[in-house]
């Protein structure tokens, strides 16, 4: 009996002892889980930190690259805005010259008009004859000045009302060549047209072989080139001695090669 009571006590404490050793194992593993988890959660809070940082570093370039947009587009506004104003402050100047010189044709056209300008009468005294020449200068000087500031619209209306009121005037030869040459920037056709007014109506002026060999130049571009020959060919046949018979030369050689 007493030996069935010692080895029941220690059956017992043997399962004790198991029993403490399996409590302690499991305490060791739940620590290092611990631990474990515990360098986890560590390595996944410096990666979302690195993350996070490089997520802000990127939004600080972008915002650094819309602030210099930004002053980019107002430093452009700015200057848009200048030149904007500046160019507003030209085309008023322009226009107010414009409407000066069409203004000042229109009172040279009702001064000639009034003193009896276009076709001069064998009634008319003489004192009025040099009136009438101041008249036709400045008609002409007014229709030149626009030329050469680049109003060829004034500056044809100019030289029209000059043909027109003063068909025989020294300078009528000069008028009809610049004609053309207000014509030629807009419209080839009309610029031939006056050139050709110069050659039938004053072929003996110093202005028609430079008439002539503009034409051959004009047919020479349109591809009409036979007669941009036949212009060249007139220049060096009628007029061999000028200026323009050299540049006739030199352009016929080119196309008949």
């Amino acid at each position: 009996m007493r030996r069935l009571s010692v080895l029941a006590f220690s059956t017992v404490a043997l399962s004790a002892c198991a029993l403490k050793g399996d409590v302690q194992r499991v305490e060791r593993q739940l620590v290092e889980l611990r631990e474990e988890t515990a360098r986890a959660d560590t390595a996944r809070a410096v990666e979302f930190t690195r993350q996070v940082e490089a997520i802000m570093a990127q939004q600080q370039v972008l915002i650094d690259s819309v602030r210099a947009m930004q002053a980019r587009l107002t430093r452009s506004t700015g200057q848009f805005r200048s030149d904007h104003t500046e160019i507003q402050r030209q085309l008023i100047q322009i226009q107010e010259l414009t409407g000066q010189s069409q203004q000042r044709l229109s009172d040279l056209r009702t001064q000639i008009q009034s003193r009896g300008g276009i076709g001069v009468g064998v009634g008319d005294t003489l004192a009025a004859r040099p009136r009438l020449g101041t008249q036709a200068d400045e008609l002409f000087d007014a229709a030149l000045q626009q030329l050469r500031r680049g109003s060829a619209v004034t500056a044809r209306s100019g030289f029209q009302m000059f043909l027109d009121s003063f068909p025989a005037h020294p300078r009528a030869t000069d008028a009809q060549f610049l004609l053309g040459e207000a014509w030629t920037q807009l419209d080839t056709d009309s610029a031939a047209a006056a050139y050709r007014g110069v050659v039938a109506r004053f072929p003996d002026s110093p202005r028609a072989p430079m008439a002539l060999f503009k034409l051959g130049v004009i047919a020479e571009q349109d591809d009409r080139l036979e007669e941009a020959r036949s212009y060249f060919r007139r220049v060096l046949a009628g007029y061999p001695r000028s200026d323009e018979a050299a540049l006739a030369q030199e352009r016929l050689q080119n196309l008949e090669r």
